[in-house]
């Protein structure tokens, strides 16, 4: 098991790297042992560094973890690796020396103000590498003490925590949900008071003034900004530290606990009956909760007074013990039938079990009784076809028999084949047998056709036949009779008629009980905010038909196709639970691939049918060596997504408001932004940003996107060297903002 990057990033899920080989699971006495000088540095297993950290453990607290874990150079180098996988020990060290950075911190002596990079009058504050792989080495530490006290129902930050898994959760766990409320923050940064308790709650679980003293600076530099009721959290924006997701668990885990407590108190005043075969439905009153990071949503089963205690007492909780400021007007109950509620860029609503699995209508009855007929009918074929083959085939035999009969003395063979065909013919003669059976058509005809003229059961001509011959008769009639009897034929189609009918009434029964007694959780896709987004970014016009970006006719064609696929992918990946998923295809299928084509059209200055040929509709283009790449989802592709594997994806709102745009200067050669990149055939692009294109204010409701994050306006028209597999990770969606060097942003205004 590996230790997991900062959560929930796609670009480092897949570059994680504690240990490749096993041998560099066998850590040294010296890569352990706090010598300032190590000899041997080699990253960590999970098990090894929890091993390192629970090792600080006595008296209820953790002890000393900058010193005896953070900064071990181990450690640090498996925060590079965190960071990125081909941060190797040797081009970390040719970055900055580890063993210098483990003394510092293990000293006091880190400047956390010199590794600080602020961007315009904005106080945007983005740390350089070395600063970030201190932020990843505390927060893989943190993640070890405190991942496993965290409440179940707490998501984000987490391995395995991410916005499906909530999802999942809601829609296979709640059970007839009534009345819910979504807690919903005034915007606003936390205040000295709070990062005061935040901290208060960090020494009641770790003893070590050096790990507070660091998050304080960080705080007081303007590096970790933690923000409530805004949308710019967990979504792989640079501004965000890598710290924020799990320090708003460690703040908002008394509140866990307090619901626990809740959930609990309702169990215990809500016992199941004794009487287990009673007929009586049970419906037992439940507490449901899911909290990622600062969204909140609690779910009863029970009644609306209920809910309004619950409420009272979870604002309490906020507002008294967290110094939080509750919007009380937007957290309001709402009934679970009735009314939608958002929550993780979705709609909930609880409806019974047939909205979700709707019966079929009288056209799919017809459609699936033709497919049916036209089964019969090639079923048939094919027997018919199999019956001649063998009978052409069993003349073939029959005449090769003959003529060496005819040739010779007698029909002699090298090998005994006589049981092999026997089994052959006894084989055929079961299967006709059995298809001769399973027809009740053919068992009647065949009955009529053995019984009529029957006249051997006349007395006159009984009397003249040898009583053997009487007898064989009367067997056979029996044996026709029990066989091929019509009415035995005929009662075997009613039965079969009557357990169908059975069958229908008893599912009908049941989802009639179920609509009546049982709700479940319906998850929607935002329609009118996905096109929103959809006309606000340029993807469609008015009218809502496809049309070219200009903003993107100044990259390169591959470009231009990989923005687009990093897009729309996200957007099939991110809405692959939602039960209205079929309209998120249509978008990303029709409206995104048109818009695509006719960008490429347009840029040169072709027609559409022109770039469909040259490109084809799957989107087609050729690498630097000539074979052909498709990064667009492919329509068959599209069609078969559907919410059988959740990966956790991050929303799609940087990619969305993100545009690199290549300068046409040349530009002196710089190293790689992505973090441990070392190649210097970099490019240098622009970053224009959605709502500086648009001049919008995010915080606009009526013209922006309700809920939909942005990247911090500081960094718009701030240029990024980018080798040229970066940027095509950062145009597909792999990599973000987050995932490079707060240094190399260079401002060339």
């Amino acid at each position: 098991m590996f230790l997991h990057p900062r959560v929930p990033s796609l670009y480092n899920l897949r570059r994680i790297s504690f240990l490749i080989s096993s041998p560099l699971r066998n850590l040294t006495t010296t890569s352990l042992s706090l010598n300032p000088n190590p000899t041997v540095t080699e990253p960590l297993a999970k098990s090894d560094l929890e091993s390192i950290v629970l090792k600080q453990y006595s008296h209820g607290k953790f002890h000393n973890l900058i010193q005896n874990a953070v900064a071990l150079p181990s450690v640090l180098l498996t925060a590079c690796q965190n960071l990125s996988l081909a941060a190797t020990s040797d081009r970390v060290s040719r970055r900055f020396s580890i063993e210098e950075m483990s003394r510092e911190i293990r000293d006091g002596t880190f400047d956390i103000r010199s590794c600080c990079f602020g961007f315009g009058v904005e106080s945007l504050v983005l740390p350089n590498l070395k600063l970030k792989v201190l932020i990843e080495a505390i927060r893989m530490v943190l993640s070890i003490v405190y991942d496993d006290r965290f409440a179940t129902f707490s998501y984000g930050g987490r391995v395995g925590m991410g916005r499906h898994t909530a999802i999942r959760y809601l829609k296979n766990s709640v059970e007839n949900p009534r009345w819910w409320f979504r807690v919903s923050f005034a915007r606003v940064v936390f205040s000295d008071r709070n990062f005061d308790k935040l901290l208060g709650l960090v020494k009641e679980k770790i003893n070590d003034g050096l790990l507070v003293d660091m998050i304080k600076k960080m705080f007081e530099f303007g590096i970790l900004r933690i923000e409530l009721g805004g949308s710019d959290t967990g979504r792989g924006f640079p501004q965000e530290c890598g710290l924020t997701s799990i320090l708003i668990n460690v703040y908002f885990d008394g509140l866990d606990k307090e619901i626990q407590e809740m959930r609990l108190e309702m169990k215990l005043k809500n016992p199941p009956p004794v009487d287990a075969n009673s007929v009586v439905i049970y419906k037992p009153v439940n507490i449901y909760a899911v909290r990622y990071l600062d969204e909140i949503l609690l779910i009863t089963s029970g009644s609306k007074m209920l809910t309004m205690e619950l409420k009272k007492r979870v604002v309490d909780v906020l507002e008294e013990r967290l110094d939080l400021r509750v919007d009380r007007v937007n957290t309001s109950i709402h009934s679970a039938v009735s009314e939608k509620i958002s929550f993780l860029g979705m709609y909930l609503q609880a409806v019974p079990p047939s909205v979700l699995r709707p019966p079929m209508s009288e056209k799919a009855v017809r459609a699936m009784k033709k497919y049916e007929r036209q089964k019969e009918v090639r079923r048939v074929e094919i027997r018919n076809a199999r019956e001649r083959n063998r009978k052409t085939l069993g003349l073939k035999i029959f005449r090769h028999v003959l003529k060496k009969l005819k040739q010779s003395n007698g029909f002699r063979c090298e090998y005994e084949i006589e049981s092999e065909v026997r089994d052959v013919f006894r084989s055929w003669g079961d299967e006709v047998m059995e298809e001769f059976m399973g027809s009740l058509e053919e068992r009647w005809k065949w009955h009529w056709l053995l019984t009529r003229g029957d006249f051997l059961d006349l007395r006159h001509i009984r009397e003249k036949l040898p009583q053997d011959l009487i007898d064989a008769y009367d067997e056979f009639q029996k044996q026709v009779d029990k066989h091929l009897s019509p009415s035995q034929a005929k009662k075997e189609l009613e039965d079969e008629e009557r357990r169908v009918e059975e069958e229908e009434e008893q599912r009908y029964a049941e989802r009639t009980v179920q609509d009546l007694t049982k709700l479940c959780m319906k998850v929607s896709a935002p329609e009118e905010l996905v096109r929103k987004a959809v006309k606000l970014v340029g993807f469609t016009n008015s009218m809502g038909r496809p049309r070219p970006i200009s903003h993107l006719l100044a990259l390169e064609d591959s470009d231009i196709i990989k923005w687009y696929a990093g897009v729309g992918r996200k957007w099939l990946d991110f809405f692959c639970c939602c039960h209205n998923f079929k309209m998120v295809k249509i978008i990303v299928s029709y409206h995104m691939r048109f818009s695509c084509i006719l960008t490429l059209a347009e840029k040169h200055r072709s027609t559409k049918r022109e770039a469909i040929r040259h490109y084809t509709k799957d989107l087609k283009v050729s690498d630097h060596y000539g074979k052909e790449e498709v990064h667009f989802p492919l329509e068959r592709e599209v069609k078969m997504m559907g919410d059988k594997n959740l990966s956790d994806p991050r929303p799609v709102d940087g990619t969305l408001s993100l545009l690199l745009i290549r300068l046409a200067s040349d530009e002196p050669l710089h190293s790689c932004a992505a973090s441990f990149c070392e190649r210097s055939d970099t490019i240098m692009y622009r970053v224009h940003l959605l709502q500086n294109r648009l001049q919008i204010n995010p915080l606009d409701e009526e013209k922006w996107v309700r809920g939909m994050g942005t990247i911090h306006s500081a960094l718009n028209r701030k240029c990024l060297p980018l080798c040229s597999a970066h940027i095509s990770d950062v145009y597909l969606g792999k990599m973000t903002l987050q995932d490079v060097d707060g240094s190399s942003f260079i401002d060339l205004t």
